[in-house]
Formats: C-alpha cells, structure tokens, sequence
C-alpha cells in the first residue's frame, strides 16, 4: 500500500486505456436507450446535463501552478565514454568532460518540484501543500493565462501539510480568488470537482464524488481526510476540491497508488481544519496548538474488557508528561479519555485533534473512566511545545521526573515503564521491552513464585504488555473471567520464563 504527496516533474502520462473505457461507457448509453430501459429515480440523480464549464469558468482563475526551486546535493556529471586503447579520440574527449565538469561545479544543480494551488484571499494569499514548497529557496505562482509571480512563504505547517503563500500584484488589482466551504456539511456521495496541475501539465479539471469522510492515512497526527474519486496524480498537491457551489471544502494532498498514478483514491484535507491552519499562519506566520500533556494508546477490545469498559471507545493514558496540563489536573496512567470539551472520543486518534483545535488556556471538562467509574476533571490546557522542546520534555521525564508506575495489588507487585536509569539500575538489555517490577510485597503470590524487582514482563497471558496500564488491564480482565491464575512471561537478565501467579485460592 503506497500514499503519495503528490507534486511532479514527471512530463507525461497514457491516455491508450481512458479512451477504451469511454468508448466501452458511449456503447452501453446507446444500448439503454435504444433499448427504452428503465432507469430506477435514485440512479438518475446525475451531475448536471451542461456539465461543469459554469462552475469552471467561475472558480478556475483562482487555481494556480506551484513552481519551487531549491539548491541541488551538486552537478549531474556525464560519465566519460569507453574508447579502445590508444584512441586518438579518448585525450580530447577527456580534455573536453573536465572542462565541463569545472563549469558545472560553477553551475550546481537546482532542484525543481511542481505543484498546485489556489488564492484565498484577493489580495494574494495562495494555499498550497507544504511539501510542495519544504526547503525552496525560489517560489513561484503561475495562473491560467501564464501570469507569474513571484511568492513569499508566510509559513507552513508540516503537521497538516499546509503552507501559505503571498504574492504581490503588479497593477494593484485584486486577485481572483475562492472561499472556503463549511466542510462538516460535505456528505459521502455528493460531487465534486478537482482542479489542478497533474504532471506538470497545467490546468486540469477532473470530476468524482465524495468517496469516505475521516480517512487516517497515518500522513501526521491529526489526520482526517476527505477520500475522493475523481482523477488526482503527481502534480495536484495543494489543488481544491470545489463543491457544486464553487467552494473549497477540501485541499488535495495524497492519492493511495500501488502504481505512483490515480487509481480513483485521492485525499483532501477538510476546509475546516485548513482554514484554522491558514488563518494561524496569515496572522502569525505559524500554528499555536492546545496541549494536554499525555501519551495515549488504542482502547482494544481485550483492554476494554480488562478495564471495565462497555464499549470499546476512548484514548487510554499510557504516561502523564510531568509538570504538563494533564498532570496539574490529576489525570494518572491507566484513566481512558471518554469526552474531551463535551466531544466524545469514539477512537484514540480523534483526540489529539480536537486537543489542537482548542484555544489555548481554555479550562475543559474532560470525563475519565477510572477503576471502574466515570469521573469528570477540569483542565486548563496549555500550548503544544515545539518539537525540540518535547523532546527536552521527554529527557526530563528520563533524567528524573516521576514515573509510570502501578501496584498490581493482586500479585503483590509494583511495576513500572522503563526509562534509561531504571535499564541501568537493573542492567536491562537496551533492545528489551516490556514493564519492569520494581518492588515485591512480602509474602504475596508473586514472592512466592521469585519474582525480584529488575524483572521485566513482557507477557500476560500470552499477549505483549508494554506499559503498567496494559498489565493492570490484562490482571483485571483474568479477574473478572473467574480465572485463579495469570500467566507472565518474564525476562530476567536475557533469561525468558513463563510464570503462573495465583489471583484467587
């Protein structure tokens, strides 16, 4: 399975098969009606019988081509041809090549990506796809008559592929430009029209129809794509996806191709999230984000069961980054995020979204299933770090401060993620996974099988565990199916064993 960003140099494509479907698809309408076939009232719900030129003809001045140039890795040397010993020809053709290569090294390579785009804003604010413009040093807009301008990045935001642009006009006068739709109230089925540059191409209008909404396609961490049908290749990246109405309700960024061509599976960025995004930048030239503070995790069906949930649904917290939002409000290790600010958490991937559309300082109600009940905590959220500061975050919680830890009561056990000093407290491997014990209650079940604090879990009951949460889940779901032991896999020092531990005489 391959997603593809999609801007191209690539100058050609093969029409041979396109014009077999037409044909085939021109046969069978005559046959039908010929025929006098009936048609059933739902299948004769068809685009429009003049087609989509109004609709063309009003929004595509907006669209513009991308060009961006960036410096080349160095020249693109010719090797020298073979000659036969002695030739008279090899000391001028080898003259010659080291000539060329001294004024090619005075003449490095440049870089060149295609891509698309479109003015928002009339007085030349261009959308486009931030891969289509990373690391250029050269930007430039061309719209449909070949008008060119030179850009200026505003800011990108690799997280959602986003960039905007600004171009200056030469007269003054407005640019033509496009609003965004309300994407919420874009339906699976309805049309929708592609304009962009395929291949280097220039302008270029497919048609389709809204194939899936909310489509993650693990391209960042807030992905929530619109899935289209209608034809979008290398070269589309940063195009719209227009409404009937003329609106953007989506921004085209990837295609699922095994081939690295359309195959009829396209992915817009909805204009909703696009228009916070572009919004951000225009006025701060980058994106402030809320922050929550915690590392979540799928709820399985095993965990829900484990945990006590009815359904499976919600974020489980693995850790709580200390000093963060969520650790000043006592959310802890082990509570699943059912509700977010009143939104429900149908699925882990959904939160890390909404927690970034949040204003930043906003106090929420976040609701938590916690040992077995539902409790509400308020949270005042703060502003996502940026990824060099995460990362200092993340050495932080190493280098000392607290731990994921939980007791595991039936057993007779506390155990805890493992982190760099507790590897080297206990010798553990680097390549070792699992949950480490760090203590052993006197005279429990887990004493009398030898579990000793340094031992590392890495089994429950023949599932992997890789964080306290999941271990407490696994106990818990054993528990409540009356089972009277659980089965670990431990690794001690390299040295695997499977270890029955009582839960119940």
């Amino acid at each position: 399975m391959l997603f593809h960003g999609f801007e191209s140099s690539v100058p050609g494509i093969g029409l041979g098969a396109g014009w077999k479907r037409l044909s085939l698809f021109t046969v069978m309408v005559l046959v039908c009606l010929a025929g006098g076939v009936s048609v059933p009232v739902n299948a004769q719900q068809l685009p429009p019988v003049e087609g989509f030129g109004d609709l063309v003809e009003k929004v595509g001045p907006a669209v513009v081509r991308i060009a961006a140039g960036k410096q080349g890795g160095g020249p693109e040397e010719m090797p020298l041809p073979e000659f036969p010993p002695g030739s008279p020809f090899e000391e001028f053709f080898k003259d010659f090549f080291e000539r060329d290569q001294q004024n090619q090294q005075q003449r490095p390579r440049r870089a060149m990506s295609q891509g698309s785009g479109f003015v928002i804003d009339p007085e030349g604010y261009v959308v486009t796809n931030n891969h289509v413009v990373a690391d250029a040093d050269e930007i430039t807009v061309i719209f449909q008559d070949d008008h060119e301008f030179t850009a200026e990045l505003i800011g990108r935001d690799p997280k959602t592929d986003l960039a905007l642009l600004k171009i200056a006009s030469d007269t003054g006068a407005p640019f033509p430009s496009v609003e965004w739709a309300d994407s919420d109230q874009v339906r699976v089925g309805d049309w929708m029209v592609a304009i962009g540059n395929p291949f280097g191409l220039g302008f270029s209008v497919t048609a389709g129809i809204v194939s899936a909404r909310g489509r993650d396609i693990r391209a960042g961490p807030y992905d929530d794509f619109f899935q289209v049908d209608a034809a979008i290749n290398r070269g589309n990246s940063g195009g719209p996806s227009f409404t009937l109405d003329g609106k953007v309700f989506g921004v085209n960024t990837a295609i699922f191709s095994p081939s690295g061509g359309n195959v009829g599976i396209g992915f817009a960025i909805p204009s909703n999230l696009a228009r916070n995004i572009i919004t951000n930048l225009k006025s701060d030239g980058r994106v402030a984000r809320g922050w929550l503070g915690v590392r979540i995790q799928n709820v399985t069906s095993e965990l829900a069961e484990g945990l006590g949930l009815e359904t499976v649904a919600g974020a489980l917290v693995a850790s709580v980054t200390a000093g963060g939002p969520a650790a000043e409000a006592d959310i802890v290790a082990g509570d699943v995020i059912l509700r977010f600010d009143g939104k429900t958490i149908d699925q882990m991937r959904s939160l890390p979204r909404i927690v970034a559309e949040t204003e930043i300082g906003k106090e929420v109600n976040v609701e938590v299933w916690r040992r077995g009940e539902q409790l509400s905590v308020s949270v005042v959220l703060g502003e996502l770090p940026d990824d060099e500061e995460l990362a200092q975050l993340d050495q932080s919680e190493v280098e000392g401060a607290p731990r994921t830890t939980a007791d595991i009561t039936v057993l007779g056990i506390t155990i805890s993620a493992l982190d760099e000093e507790l590897r080297a407290q206990y010798g553990i491997e680097p390549d070792a996974a699992g949950v480490v014990i760090i203590s052993v209650e006197p005279g429990s079940y887990a004493e009398e099988e030898s579990l000793q604090p340094g031992d590392l879990i890495t089994e429950v009951n023949q599932e992997e565990v890789a964080s306290p949460p999941e271990v407490m889940a696994r106990v818990n779901q054993a528990e409540s199916e009356g089972k009277k032991s659980v089965l670990l896999l431990v690794n001690r020092q390299g040295d695997l064993r499977f270890i029955a531990i009582k839960i119940a005489d």
